[in-house]
């Protein structure tokens, strides 16, 4: 094979076999998830998309962009259809596939170019595929933020959750994870182009990543103690069209806590809407917070929709007998868009007037931080989907928390995907920042994890329980959370600027 630099930038595959391996690649990546969970494809899948995009024209790599995010996304989120139907899933889906084809024109750039302005071993073996995977995490993070809060669904480190390799979380966060990973796949597609089989020198690369993913520990934090904590999931009609009567998930919970109301805990923990009125407003849902704090002899973390003044927010409350409660609340950073507040209902009201008419409440982001203090032990909090955002966890434990605790709602995707897949970002959480877990749902399924991801406890969906589990505390910030943000400002803009840099060096050496 020709190992010019002009040979290097013309397409390694035709373009209907780059589009057969899209298609092949993006339910292959869907498989490194859960509830499949076999992280290794995850490899394989960008593999199969990077193949195609080497010496891809604009619209090439369009097309071969466009292919790969449908088969990924349409497999991987098809749970919304649950309830909903088909209309919110193939305008998610579709949106998020226009974005992995159009983030795919940078990647086949970097093809081109690179070659042109470094044709030697470091630049084919080093440079090109930091690039390749510097521009893939620059998708994503653009992906996780746009338009409204995006949606940063399927990261490629967010498909670690259960490999060894989770714990380089610690250092680096799921963005750094995702460049070593996506690195890995690109290097991996030099050496074998290249064809020098015995040629140490051009694995090396691959090779020294691999080992640095595999051997490097999880950053150590310190021990802070155990706390214990009760949580509860009542597996009340808590989905959007479930029968229900008034105060029926409050109810299921309470019903629920009878299993543990005699055991000395800490903190006992309800899910994201365990109450279905507003105990700031309701004076009888207020008295029996009080009655039931004083019966287990310890706070309450509860959650549910407040309103105060003119707004609505999706609320989570510390109450304590006796108190004047709520003790603290934090509300949700970021309501999901279409879910819990419709942006620019106007036009979307004019698209699809039926289920955006099923939306009445317009919750409020909430500004107070993700973190309450609960008797000098810190609990860093995220609502439901808020566990996807990395400012929203680091802000937690910048705060002081020792422990987290994620209150989330999965009635509406029972029997899905959604939960486990939901889970796996928590564990990804935990190793993170180096802190135990408590993910409580209303219907399943419900884990308290340990800062190295592994399961203390758990309940199964769709039964009602309680756990009392004696939780890990933990002092001490990660690499992830001090310079997370650099290691993201670096990754994606740094990235963008490079590509910048080469197309203009490329062009003049084009037009030498």
């Amino acid at each position: 094979m020709a190992d010019s630099p002009g040979a290097r930038s013309r397409p390694l595959i035709p373009l209907w076999l780059a589009l057969v391996a899209a298609l092949v690649g993006g339910a292959v990546l869907d498989a490194a998830f859960p509830d499949i969970g076999w992280w290794p494809l995850a490899f394989v899948g960008v593999a199969f998309s990077l193949v195609g995009l080497v010496g891809r024209s604009v619209g090439g790599a369009v097309a071969v962009g466009a292919v790969f995010g449908a088969s990924f996304y349409f497999i991987h989120i098809s749970w919304i259809t649950r309830y909903l139907g088909p209309l919110p899933w193939f305008g998610l889906a579709g949106i998020e596939t226009l974005f992995m084809a159009l983030g795919s024109i940078p990647i086949a750039l970097a093809y081109r170019w690179l070659p042109r302005v470094a044709p030697g071993w470091w630049g084919r073996f080093v440079a090109l595929p930091a690039l390749v995977a510097g521009l893939w995490t620059a998708r994503e993070l653009f992906m996780g933020s746009w338009p409204y809060t995006g949606f940063p669904w399927g990261r490629i480190g967010m498909s670690q959750s259960e490999s060894p390799l989770a714990h380089i979380a610690s250092w680096t966060g799921v963005s750094g994870l995702t460049f070593l990973m996506v690195f890995v796949a690109a290097a991996g597609i030099e050496w074998g182009r290249a064809g020098r089989w015995r040629e140490l020198r051009t694995a090396l690369p691959a090779l020294a990543v691999i080992v640095v993913l595999v051997v490097t520990p999880a950053f150590p934090t310190a021990d802070a103690g155990t706390y214990r904590i009760g949580s509860v999931q009542g597996n009340g009609p808590a989905g959007y069209f479930d029968d229900r009567e008034p105060y029926g998930v409050f109810r299921a919970q309470l019903e629920a806590t009878e299993a543990i109301i005699d055991e000395p805990m800490d903190l006992l923990v309800w899910p994201e809407g365990g109450i279905d009125a507003d105990p700031l407003a309701n004076a009888s849902v207020a008295r029996a917070l009080d009655r039931l704090s004083e019966r287990v002899e310890a706070p309450l973390l509860v959650n549910a929709a407040t309103t105060r003044g003119e707004n609505s927010f999706n609320t989570s409350m510390l109450w304590r007998a006796g108190a004047d409660n709520p003790v603290a609340i934090h509300d949700k950073s970021r309501p999901v868009p279409m879910g819990e507040y419709v942006p620019d209902r106007w036009f979307f009201e004019m698209i699809v007037p039926d289920l955006i008419g099923l939306i009445q409440r317009e919750y409020t982001p909430g500004t107070n931080p993700p973190f309450i203090d609960v008797d000098g032990v810190g609990l860093g909090l995220a609502i439901c989907f808020d566990v996807l955002y990395d400012d929203v966890i680091w802000a937690g434990a910048r705060e002081g928390a020792q422990v987290y605790v994620f209150q989330t709602n999965n009635a509406d995707f029972r029997d899905t995907d959604e939960n486990l897949q939901q889970l796996a970002f928590a564990r990804m959480r935990a190793i993170e920042t180096g802190r135990s877990v408590v993910n409580i749902s209303t219907v399943g399924t419900s884990q308290v994890i340990a800062p190295d991801g592994k399961e203390l406890d758990g309940l199964p969906a769709a039964e009602a329980g309680a756990m009392i589990t004696d939780v890990p505390l933990r002092t001490g910030l990660t690499p992830a959370v001090v310079l997370g943000g650099a290691v993201q400002v670096v990754l994606g803009w740094g990235s963008a600027a490079a590509l910048v840099v080469i197309g203009l060096i490329a062009g003049i050496k084009r037009r030498r």
